[in-house]
């Protein structure tokens, strides 16, 4: 089965969604196609407190505005998963796993990044047995237990701080001996009980009792020497991949796989954007993911009008 639209956006995050507005309002046929549950990862974050004009609340309830607001003028939500994009010239094609193809005379790219994995014995087989990359999913499950967070970036220390609320203590691993997160993150844990920070350090593999995990082995990275943490749940945050393993045939990525986009978030593969997370950029949070979408939506827009 084959449909056309003016504009497809592939990805319904916060810059998927902020495209949706501003693409249907502007009266193009839009739709968005969506593997998951519309939000990105906005639905895995407990507390948003720098989208202006709000000092406070939880991601999950962002989301689901967003999404109302994204569909009001008529912009479609679709299911896909996407594993093709093909550059016609006037026309792309988006094709996805079931089969499905459609065109379009505009493609915003707003898929995001996924979790990078740790890559150690035990990680794979445990994960949902005690492995986790959401602490605002999974987190309840883990009362008055010990749990292990691995890296020292934003969300490493957010997600530890978020998890002191279930579990009775939780341990920060990183491998350096200073956090890379933002220095206002590092004082909202520092005073706090129920954080424990093992510096220097590096996961080595989790333990586990062929249920589910009791344990992980961290290695001393000057010294080599190892040391186990007893615990019942590990949550790595040591970086995140872009989701882009379906545009390998365009010209589009930079060596890690982000995509190449100018100031209209337009691809080389003209017709072709991206928008959030998934482009090189400096800064990806919620407030430049939107704007993202909206620059590329508009200009989508003038594109297509020949304005």
């Amino acid at each position: 089965m084959e449909r056309q639209y003016d504009l497809i956006i592939i990805g319904a995050g916060p810059a998927g969604m902020s495209a949706s507005i501003y693409g249907s309002r502007a009266g193009l046929k839009t739709a968005m196609l969506e593997m998951g549950a519309p939000g990105g990862k906005l639905i895995k974050t407990a507390e948003i407190s720098n989208w202006p004009g709000i000092k406070g609340t939880d991601g999950a309830q962002l989301a689901s505005d967003m999404f109302e607001h994204s569909t009001a003028f008529g912009s479609e939500y679709l299911y896909g998963n996407v594993v093709s994009v093909a550059d016609g010239g006037e026309w792309k094609t988006v094709l996805c796993d079931d089969g499905t193809s459609y065109q379009a005379k505009a493609v915003i790219v707003a898929t995001g990044t996924q979790e990078r994995m740790l890559n150690i014995d035990g990680e794979e087989a445990n994960i949902g047995r005690g492995v986790s990359y959401c602490a605002v999913c999974d987190g309840a499950f883990f009362k008055d237990r010990e749990v292990v967070v691995i890296g020292g970036g934003n969300s490493a220390l957010e997600e530890a701080k978020y998890l002191t609320q279930f579990a009775s203590r939780v341990h920060i691993v990183i491998r350096r001996d200073v956090f890379r997160a933002d220095q206002i993150i590092q004082d909202s844990i520092k005073d706090n009980e129920k954080i424990h920070v093992i510096k220097k350090h590096k996961p080595l593999r989790i333990l586990d009792d062929g249920q589910r995990v009791t344990g992980i082995v961290l290695q001393d990275i000057e010294s080599n020497a190892e040391m186990t943490i007893e615990c019942s749940g590990i949550f790595p945050y040591i970086g995140q991949d872009p989701a882009t393993d379906f545009l390998k045939n365009l010209s589009v990525l930079d060596d890690n796989g982000y995509m190449i986009v100018d100031e209209n978030c337009e691809t080389a593969c003209k017709g072709i954007y991206g928008a959030g997370d998934v482009i090189h950029k400096r800064l990806r949070q919620v407030v430049t993911a939107t704007s993202d979408g909206a620059i590329a939506a508009q200009h989508a827009f003038h594109q297509i009008k020949g304005l």
